[in-house]
């Protein structure tokens, strides 16, 4: 579709003028089935560049098995929008950010102890290669130089913003160099000091940033006064995280600045033009002062919501690229038809402990391991030991939680550590003073809430490290690998909803569709924190009342007429076992 080079300040398409006017939706974040509605609604707003990022965590989950089907067929979502007329700006990190799970990087990294990442690590760099070589196999056809629209690489990520070791941005465009990704290499930084030691010389440098584009290109522009001025990220919202108010930023703002890049013929990526879902547990973290998980949905005040509808900032950055960008293609493109399925009763309960043979199989240790030790990435583990009496009235410690830990006593439930909320710690309440003959079953199900995507903390392995009794070490546990990937084996029976459910459990029932499936929303009242899987695939995390939150999206492709399974793994306390499927989504006040 043409190949994109610079000179002075301008971009060329072949050889003529050109401007980058992308917007960014990540293929992974997007049932398949509606890649085409979201590229041809990027194109009728009048860009003609879609932005992605690539996830290597997702397409390489077990080192040296690679998965690039199904939703992650990278090579049909470039297709798909070369069809459609837009070409791609493609970003293979290896390190993405997004708020996407430890940043894009696969968990199994974290077993390498000795492995530094992000830096001119030659072990790092090897397991680097080997993934670049594995995706430019199924992408590099689809380089311009080879007739695809494919038209710009970005080196790492943000990287200015993490370090300061050029020598890797090098190594990593001298992989790209061998492995044949012949394209126009960039770099993208906030636009501030982070320009030293995030770009290359030889290379284009593009800015981030939100607000006040004039000021922002005014200073890149005086870094780099030989490069065309392009944002490779103008944030036109942002994400959640839970416990916080859902972020919401007036129109106006966005119009604003989309009108002085129109006015600047500066090149621009919108991020996010439609942010998505964090299905599953694919949701990141940050940490600032404590720990903060994001929340399933990345609706990210984007111009095409969560569930891909037109909002209003969508006509109007329309209408204004219109106004200086020339004749706009048509609206063709509907927004999907939504269903208020009501309520759903759940009959069936499975409770955890009694299923845990049906799920894993326990892997025995002196010690807790991390997860990452055990060959999981997601989901929650089970650490299960005995401990014999006699024992004084010592109180129970874990040095390490990653990231919430419930603890259960003979399948009771005693109290609960979560990360972010270190001064609530109610471990202080467990203490078990047992005489010669006497024994306690003790239980912790941890669960991994997303693993840090940002900032120093990257390195944040999974699960617990050091139970002792005061300055006792508890030794011989076994753990129970709980990925939920597959929950085909629960062995379900009918559920007497007398009274609150109190301990770890999966709840059934079958949602009955007439028709042709549309999109819905998913909300559960009376719930307090979990899961949720729609005929197999989990569409995220919920929990109440940390919010802001209140619904889980499920698109329609996930359904199917007639009979659909649902399932909620409820992992705390339900005073019901019934949801509600609503026509309209609730991400929380503002």
């Amino acid at each position: 579709m043409g190949i994109l080079t610079y000179q002075g300040n301008r971009f060329y398409l072949d050889g003529k003028p050109y401007t980058v006017r992308s917007g960014a939706m990540h293929y992974f974040r997007i049932p398949r089935a509606y890649w085409l509605d979201r590229l041809v609604k990027l194109k009728e707003c009048g860009f003609n560049t879609v932005e992605t990022y690539t996830c290597w965590n997702l397409h390489e989950p077990k080192e040296g098995e690679f998965d690039f089907s199904g939703n992650l067929d990278i090579e049909a979502y470039i297709r798909t929008a070369a069809d459609v007329g837009l070409n791609v700006i493609l970003r293979p990190g290896p390190y993405i950010c997004a708020e996407w799970e430890f940043g894009g990087l696969p968990a199994w990294l974290l077993t390498y102890e000795k492995m530094d990442i992000r830096c001119n690590d030659r072990l790092f760099l090897s397991k680097v290669r080997r993934y670049f070589r594995a995706l430019s196999e199924r992408v590099r056809p689809y380089l311009a130089v080879n007739g695809g629209n494919m038209i710009m690489l970005q080196i790492e990520n943000e990287y200015g913003s993490y370090g300061d070791d050029r020598a890797y941005l090098r190594a990593i465009a001298e992989i790209y160099k061998e492995i044949g990704m012949d394209c126009l290499f960039f770099t993208s930084d906030g636009a501030g000091k982070s320009f030293q030691t995030g770009s290359l010389e030889e290379y284009l440098c593009t800015a981030n940033f939100g607000s006040n584009p004039k000021a922002k290109l005014g200073f890149m522009h005086e870094f780099r006064p030989d490069q065309p001025l392009m944002c490779g990220e103008y944030w036109c919202g942002w994400f959640d995280h839970w416990f916080e108010k859902h972020h919401i930023r007036p129109t106006e703002e966005i119009v604003s600045d989309i009108r002085d890049f129109m006015e600047m013929n500066a090149s621009f990526n919108l991020y996010m033009f439609h942010g998505g879902t964090n299905f599953g547990f694919t949701n990141g973290a940050n940490y600032g002062d404590q720990f903060e998980p994001s929340v399933t949905s990345y609706d990210y005040n984007a111009p095409l919501s969560e569930a891909g509808d037109r909002t209003e900032a969508y006509y109007l950055i329309r209408d204004t690229i219109g106004q200086y960008g020339g004749a706009l293609p048509p609206l063709t493109a509907k927004d999907s038809k939504k269903a208020a399925y009501g309520k759903l009763t759940l009959p069936q309960q499975a409770a955890l402990f009694d299923n845990l043979e049906n799920l894993s199989s326990p892997v025995a240790s002196p010690t807790p391991k991390y997860m990452e030790d055990l060959g999981q990435a997601f989901g929650y583990t089970l650490y299960r030991s005995t401990v014999n009496g006699p024992r004084d009235d010592w109180q129970l410690h874990i040095d390490t939680v990653h990231d919430r830990a419930q603890i259960f006593l003979d399948g009771a439930p005693r109290a609960v550590f979560e990360r972010w909320n270190p001064a609530g710690q109610a471990l202080a309440d467990i203490r078990l003073p047992l005489s010669d003959g006497e024994s306690v079953r003790l239980d912790i199900l941890v669960e991994n809430m997303g693993r840090v995507n940002y900032g120093h903390k990257l390195w944040d392995r999974k699960g617990i490290h050091g139970v002792r009794f005061h300055l006792q070490q508890h030794f011989g546990w076994e753990m129970y690998p709980l990925p939920m990937t597959d929950l085909s084996s629960l062995q379900f029976k009918e559920l007497n909803m007398e009274s609150a459910i109190t301990h770890p459990t999966f709840l059934r029932g079958i949602l009955q569709i007439a028709a042709s499936p549309k999109d819905t929303f998913l909300r559960l009242d009376g719930f307090t924190k979990g899961f949720v899987t729609v005929n197999g695939i989990n569409i995220g995390r919920y929990f109440n009342p940390a919010g802001p939150q209140k619904t889980l999206y499920v698109p329609a492709p996930f359904l199917r007429q007639g009979k659909n399974e649902i399932i909620v793994f409820e992992s705390d306390r339900t005073v019901s076992n019934q949801i509600e499927f609503l026509n309209r989504p609730d991400l929380g006040e503002a």
